[in-house]
């Protein structure tokens, strides 16, 4: 196939839709027809320094993706197809990508670094382009400094893409050698520097035997200390990066540098660019991460002599550790809560507080309320949010017995900061530490006294009620601690302090739901979240409320199903509405079918419902797919044999749920709903197990589907067995193939079959 591929490159980037549509189409067409042939014009387009820097950036982009994909089924064909290239086809593209790495354009070295690395994920474990390390190497004592940092940037790439166990230990002494000799203080060239740096980081992987070697350990150490202190900010940041991943993966050689990163991490988050001083604190935050761990692993159980031992870093360190995070919480950003992916100094430190509170338990307190006490009324609303936000944080960790006494001083402290405190800064924490409050000391299984009683329940809702119609971030976390709080009596069993309140808090939540505002700081969605949460700890007495929510969310429901031609964002708050619908459905149907006083006059809604479910399938949504699944599934379970009037229009929508290889989840909650399936209708699912189980053994041997999707197929065999008795032996003969690799499951489907009077075969 001839034709100008740079020019169909530039076509394929242009702002004529019909111009990229028929570029698209000719590049698809030419790697259909050609595969070598495309694969080889793309390398010589990103080498040609010739031609343009877009042509050659694109080239480079396809050429990658031709190497590599998400779904592993994909990236299993896209390797076998580079494999079974020619071999002078293969060493032909190769060698004009390590020429592109001497390129003067940076875009054509960066791209050609990453494709380089996904070829040797593809070559190196098999053995071959052996030569390629070296090659690489070789480069590292060129003068120009932009073939070193295209070199460092490709080693670092390629650490990521191939594993450290195909790569000779010989060898990673030599990566990490010139790894580490680039990221050293002599290097003049702070572009050389940055790329060693972030090589270091992807190489960390290989370096187990090089951190087993005091010498090896104690050089690599020092270089990475003296990179946080390079004066470029990019290479400081890169630096701490590298610390966060040691202290993960080399927790246990740290103990003679902590005193020097502790030191070093303090200087960076007290003086240094937010950028920088952000990766400081998360190194302490992934040592919290490791420490509690370990401590969890081993429980009361743990002892000096275990496999992996505790240092206690952060109960070393906490005298001057907890300051230091504490200063963090009174640098918060005047819009920090408008931007819900914003992340700053403040969250950072907040976070790293509650980490250590989980580590060190009891011995945190002490050590944070009386900043919290001297800060709490403080005129400056800065103080009064640090300290509220402190006290949130140290409420996951310590024992009920410790936070209790204090808890029981501050509630109605923070009930009257919730609605009368000026700043919605402070607003919004407070009812983030009530909803923690809620969360970790109170509910069934705590031994202390409760925290919350018939005395001060009504004092509670009655504020969290009000803040529902604050400013959408306040209400978003009103609603968050009323669902706590709802949490916390869904296995009381007997009639809670919420039950008087039950009607006004349905319809508080219903109001939020229609705010027009509610589509901000996830309010909509924490309203139903919370909706869902108070339905679940409903009582007998409390069943007709509930049951008056039916025909309510249905027409909601409805509703969204009515709607005309949308855009594509109204589409997706539609598809994001109707999931919440079906999901508030869901919790419904389980409660109701549940209640003796309420299971059968529920079902008078049945046939309503399920018309509902099967126009939402219509809408084509995953999300929205896997919520009226699971609200089918909930309705089978309750209506019991009923259900089989709606298997003729249902079942086409459980095929399809059981074909959706792309969304896997779909089909993994498809599977789950067969079993519910099987155990409502019990033989009456007979006339569509021949689809169902040819569909579920199809699942099984396709490489295509998500490996997380097979175990529960096994169990949904047995579920199909109990259902139809000695009518399952004529799948047998397929099943059991498929169980010979799964012994456990082999075993309880013979338990099974004798159950249901089959005969084994062999």
């Amino acid at each position: 196939m001839s034709l100008d591929i740079t020019q169909v490159l530039l076509s394929a980037q242009s702002p004529d839709g019909a111009t990229r549509k028929l570029a698209e189409e000719s590049l698809k067409q030419f790697q259909e027809q050609n595969l070598p042939g495309f694969l080889f014009s793309l390398s010589n387009e990103l080498a040609n320094e010739e031609k343009p820097e877009e042509s050659r950036r694109l080239a480079g982009l396809i050429l990658k993706n031709a190497l590599d994909a998400k779904e592993q089924h994909r990236k299993n064909e896209l390797f076998q197809r580079w494999l079974a290239l020619d071999v002078g086809v293969k060493a032909q593209i190769k060698g004009l990508l390590l020429q592109t790495l001497s390129s003067p354009v940076a875009s054509a070295r960066s791209t050609s670094s990453q494709v380089i690395a996904k070829v040797a994920g593809i070559e190196i474990p098999q053995k071959q382009w052996p030569e390629l390390i070296a090659s690489l190497l070789s480069n590292i004592h060129q003068v120009q400094p932009n073939v070193k940092q295209a070199t460092l940037e490709t080693l670092g790439y390629l650490c990521e893409e191939v594993s450290p166990e195909a790569v000779d230990q010989d060898q990673v002494n030599k990566i990490l050698t010139a790894v580490v000799q680039g990221m050293n203080a002599s290097e003049g060239n702070s572009d050389v520097r940055l790329a060693a740096t972030r090589a270091l980081y992807n190489a960390l992987g290989f370096a187990q035997v090089n951190f087993s070697n005091d010498m090896e350990r104690d050089y690599i150490m020092r270089v990475v200390c003296e990179a946080t202190q390079s004066t470029d900010v990019k290479i400081r940041q890169a630096a701490f990066e590298c610390l966060v991943a040691i202290s993960s993966t080399y927790y246990d050689k740290l103990a003679t540098y902590m005193q020097d990163i502790f030191n070093i991490t303090a200087k960076a988050v007290r003086g240094d660019e937010e950028s920088v001083a952000l990766q400081a604190i998360e190194f302490w935050s992934s040592i919290c991460d490791e420490e509690i761990d370990i401590l969890d692993e081993y429980s009361s159980e743990f002892t000096a002599d275990s496999d992996v031992p505790c240092y206690y870093f952060i109960k070393q360190a906490l005298p001057a550790l907890v300051p230091m995070l504490l200063e963090t919480l009174l640098k918060q950003e005047e819009d920090q809560d408008l931007d819900e992916g914003a992340w700053n100094l403040a969250m950072a430190g907040g976070t790293c507080l509650g980490l250590v509170a989980r580590t060190v338990g009891d011995d945190i307190v002490p050590l944070v309320m009386p900043f919290v006490e001297e800060n709490i009324t403080k005129p400056d609303w800065r103080h009064r949010e640090a300290a509220t936000y402190a006290f949130g944080s140290i409420l996951e960790g310590p024992s009920a017995d410790k936070l209790a006494p204090l808890v029981n001083v501050a509630l109605n402290f923070m009930l009257s900061a919730l609605v009368n405190d000026p700043s919605n800064h402070v607003k919004d924490t407070t009812a983030w530490t009530l909803g923690r409050i809620f969360e970790f000391l109170h509910g069934s299984a705590l031994e202390t006294a409760p925290i919350i009683t018939s005395e001060n329940c009504q004092q509670i809702l009655t504020v969290l009620l009000q803040s529902m119609k604050d400013v959408p971030n306040v209400a978003e976390k009103a609603c968050g601690a009323l669902y706590f709080l709802a949490q916390g009596y869904v296995d009381a069993g007997s009639a809670s302090p919420l039950t008087p309140f039950f009607q006004d808090i349905i319809q508080s939540l219903l109001f939020v739901t229609h705010r027009e505002d509610a589509g901000e700081s996830r309010l909509r969605t924490a309203a139903y979240e919370t909706l869902n949460e108070v339905v679940r700890c409903s009582i007998e007495e409390t069943g007709p409320i509930v049951m008056q929510l039916v025909p309510v969310i249905m027409m909601e429901l409805h509703q969204t199903l009515e709607a005309g031609k949308l855009s594509t964002d109204e589409r997706e708050k539609r598809s994001e509405l109707q999931g919440l619908l079906c999901g508030c459905l869901q919790v419904i149907i389980q409660k109701l079918g549940a209640m003796e006083s309420t299971k059968y006059s529920f079902l008078q809604y049945a046939d309503q419902m399920m018309e509902l479910f099967l126009r939402v399938f219509a809408c084509r949504n995953a999300t929205v797919h896997e919520e009226a699944m699971l609200a089918i599934g909930a309705l089978a379970y309750a209506a019991g044999p009923n259900f089989s009037k709606y298997m003729p229009q249902f079942y086409q929508y459980l095929e399809m749920g059981l074909q959706n290889f792309e969304e896997y989840q779909v089909c993994a909650i498809t599977v789950g709903v067969v079993g519910d399936l099987c155990r409502a209708l019990e033989d009456k699912i007979l006339p569509y197990c021949d689809g169902i189980m040819t569909q579920l053994l199809k699942d099984l041997s396709s490489n295509q589907l998500h490996r997380s999707v097979k175990p529960p197929i096994f169990s949904c065999f047995g579920d199909i067995a109990l259902a139809i008795g000695e009518n399952f032996e004529k799948y047998l003969i397929y099943a059991m193939p498929m169980l010979q690799v799964q012994q456990i499951c082999r075993r309880m489907l013979l338990q099974l079959m004798m159950k249901c009077s089959i005969t084994p075969t062999n």
